[in-house]
């Protein structure tokens, strides 16, 4: 058994919003997905973690001032399994997690929630690993946590492979994106719940849509065009790919069956004031995740602009504007 203090060990770690979309595992148990995914991290919603590795019966998880509800609880206790495995060391944690993102809204509570659970779980155990093996671990959490691991732009490889192979070769890398001054604006149309999860949903789009499939073979191609764009600092490209990514991801969904439907009346309403942003000489570009809130692409400089314009919008609950944040950290003692 290792002899790690009882050191309270605390990370902070940021949602990040995919620009090209992941959707859909090929291995659920190991989160290996069907297509490799780009995303950027924002400086907004942090998630703090502090986990205590100490000699007690079960892990304790307390969620902002509450015990976490027993689904996740649960998750957290077998994400920490797989660190006290890698650490040779059978005690149990007491963590405290406090997010700043509304839960279950697609504003990726998860991969923030999971990226700073990896850094201080890893760090209260005694391991000292990496960003390749940090993002692979993350990855284990929740799929899309993996890229939190990573600051601004990052890239998940798929992978190639299965059991082993397939684990070693996805992770998730920070990708050159120096040539870029962008900003992305969150249009918050509901921070409710979603009606179904984004897990449910990915197996039955993978498992009943026939859109899915195409979907797959472009989304190889615009992942090749999206880091053309971004290392040449191409915005209208970035955004144009973008965008096609995501509406095709969400049309995936549209033809399943049951279809499997997040947007909601505001969406559409944002998204047609993007088309008149554009219309008006204003480079913004929309994606969404799963969920109904749209998030816009801009450059930096108009971000106050596109920002006043969606906050018009009546049934907006909340616009933000976010910028490319940082990796996930482990704050000194």
């Amino acid at each position: 058994m290792n002899s790690v203090s009882p050191v309270p060990r605390t990370a902070r770690a940021y949602p990040n919003i995919a620009l090209i979309k992941y959707w859909g595992k090929r291995d659920e148990l190991l989160h290996l997905p069907t297509t490799s995914s780009l995303s950027m991290t924002l400086d907004i919603f942090p998630t703090t973690t502090t986990v205590t590795v100490c000699d007690r019966e079960f892990d304790e998880v307390i969620l902002g001032d509450e015990p976490a509800p027993t689904d996740f609880a649960g998750k957290v206790s077998r994400f920490l399994d797989l660190v006290r495995d890698r650490a040779h060391d059978t005690r149990h944690a007491y963590v405290h997690t406090c997010n700043t993102v509304p839960l279950g809204a697609g504003l990726a509570s998860s991969a923030a929630g999971f990226a700073a659970l990896t850094v201080a779980a890893t760090a209260a155990y005694g391991l000292d690993l990496k960003e390749p093996a940090l993002t692979r671990l993350a990855r284990r959490g929740s799929g899309s946590a993996s890229r939190s691991i990573c600051g601004g732009f990052a890239q998940w490889h798929r992978g190639e492979g299965d059991g082993t192979a397939g684990d070693e070769s996805s992770f998730a890398e920070t990708l050159d994106a120096t040539r870029l001054n962008v900003a992305l604006v969150v249009a918050v149309v509901s921070a409710r719940e979603k009606p179904i999860s984004s897990r449910a949903a990915m197996r039955r789009t993978m498992e009943t849509s026939p859109f899915y499939l195409p979907w797959v073979k472009s989304s190889a191609e615009d992942l090749y065009r999206m880091r053309k764009a971004i290392y040449a600092g191409d915005l209208p490209v970035v955004g144009e790919v973008a965008e096609r990514n995501a509406l095709g991801m969400h049309a995936t969904m549209l033809g399943a069956r049951p279809a499997v439907r997040y947007f909601a009346p505001g969406s559409m309403q944002v998204l047609d004031r993007v088309l008149g942003l554009r219309d008006e000489g204003v480079p913004a570009y929309a994606t969404m995740d799963a969920g109904p809130n749209v998030k816009v692409l801009c450059d930096r400089s108009d971000s106050s602009r596109v920002a006043a314009d969606l906050a018009e919008i009546v049934g907006t609950e909340q616009v933000l504007v976010a910028h490319p944040g940082p990796a996930a950290t482990l704050e000194t003692a």
